[in-house]
């Protein structure tokens, strides 16, 4: 009966934010730059061997996992190959130079103007790591034999390609801007999001084969563990410690001071980190195996070294696997505690005449909730850990090594799916609408 009068409000809601003029523009918008960054996704870089490239991403399967964040184009080597990732690289960068440079902290305690010059300074920084990294893939490939005249001795076939690849990138977070601006938010976040379901048709045709050469089995266990990370994904990416606040408010009437209290909450989440301990760890557990690929038809010691380093550090081996879990677990930590740093939580509080009842203002107030985000960071990051696992896990208990489950896109996906449903239920209630999330 519950089911009954809950479907029909969903799909009203869905109808009414159709019928929205204004929100319905801003959704037709975004879903319009999907379909231009799909086409994108698709103009190849000139040069490439496409049945040698192919075969490559059947020698090294974590090329398969890069490649469904990047909707495919990586697999066809398009100018977006990279997708927004070097965009990805240098924010994350940012993040971690504002607390330590003065100019920097400055800029980002001066409201919007100041958040502007630094999202300014990380446009900057995308460059060179996109040239960097499209330089590093085009080195790649053609040790590989997939393209060729490749290096400084072919600058100019060789600049064309990298100036092509960072401009891929450029554009796609020129896109994912306009869709923060003119669309439903989150721009940057909504390009990964549809690189990534732009992969899934290939990851279900993928096992829907691999269940045909063995058995359903396999297959339906897959899907079950699949559907059971998403619902642990949603558990603790909503999760989180609501901590009291009361705040002292003076008021004057007539000449007299009245003192009134308000209490609220400060909402602590138990995963602050998001998916990004996941990109630190991955970059980090396949960089042994990425330099040893550049010396991999070396002779005596160093090739032998690079076979070892590629035979040891692939997904398949248990070695992988470890270190990527205790890698993700510090990174959680790290990340979650120069996060937390930076919002100053209890100078904030204390400015605004705000305290935690039983806790004194200060710097008592600042020890107290650094203890309760360390205490609850244990479950988010061991959460994260068993994620990032998971899809080995999962794949070896059903034999279906064909199947690339990603924890990371994973976690893009239910994240931007939460964040673009709160958004249109922020929309549809400033109408007096009855939203999605009741």
């Amino acid at each position: 009966m519950q089911q009954r009068q809950t479907r029909p409000r969903l799909i009203q809601a869905m109808i009414d934010a159709f019928t929205l003029p204004d929100l319905r523009r801003r959704l037709l918008f975004t879903l319009g730059i999907l379909v231009v960054f799909r086409f994108v996704a698709h103009v190849p870089v000139p040069g490439v061997d496409q049945v040698k490239l192919d075969q490559m991403f059947k020698d090294v399967p974590l090329l398969g996992m890069l490649d469904l964040f990047s909707g495919g184009a990586m697999r066809q080597f398009s100018v977006a190959a990279m997708g927004v990732y070097p965009y990805i690289t240098a924010s994350i960068i940012m993040q971690l130079l504002v607390p330590v440079i003065p100019k920097l902290q400055s800029l980002a305690q001066e409201g919007e103007g100041g958040r502007n010059q630094i999202n300014v300074i990380t446009h900057w920084i995308t460059v060179p790591l996109a040239a960097l990294q499209g330089y590093g893939q085009l080195v790649l490939l053609h040790n590989r034999g997939v393209i060729e005249s490749v290096g400084l001795h072919n600058m100019l076939p060789t600049s064309s390609m990298v100036l092509s690849m960072v401009a891929g990138t450029m554009f796609l977070v020129w896109l994912g801007e306009l869709i923060t601006e003119y669309g439903i938010g989150n721009g940057v976040s909504i390009i990964i999001f549809g690189g990534i379901v732009a992969g899934l048709p290939e990851i279900i045709g993928d096992g829907y084969l691999a269940a045909e050469a063995h058995d359903y089995s396999g297959l339906l266990i897959f899907i079950f563990i699949a559907l059971l990370v998403t619902v642990l994904i949603v558990i603790f990416t909503e999760a989180h410690r609501r901590i009291p606040v009361q705040y002292a408010r003076t008021m004057f009437r007539g000449g007299r001071m009245y003192r009134q209290g308000g209490s609220t909450h400060i909402p602590l989440r138990v995963n602050t980190a998001g998916m990004i301990p996941l990109i630190f760890a991955m970059s980090l557990v396949i960089l042994p195996s990425t330099i040893a690929t550049y010396f991999e038809n070396s002779s005596g010691i160093t090739g032998g070294m690079a076979n070892w380093i590629n035979d040891w550090f692939t997904t398949t081996r248990w070695l992988y696997q470890f270190i990527y879990f205790f890698l993700v677990l510090g990174f959680t930590f790290f990340y979650t505690m120069v996060i937390f740093e930076q919002q100053k939580l209890a100078d904030t509080l204390q400015k605004q005449g705000g305290f935690v009842p039983g806790i004194r203002p200060g710097k008592t107030t600042s020890d107290y909730l650094n203890g309760v985000i360390l205490r609850i960071t244990w479950a988010g990051a061991l959460f994260l850990a068993f994620v990032a696992v998971v899809p080995y896990i999962a794949s070896r208990a059903t034999d279906t090594m064909q199947l690339q489950l990603s924890s990371t896109g994973m976690l893009i996906m239910v994240g931007v799916t939460l964040d673009t449903m709160r958004q249109l239920e922020a929309q549809l209630l400033m109408r007096r609408y009855e939203g999605f999330l009741k």
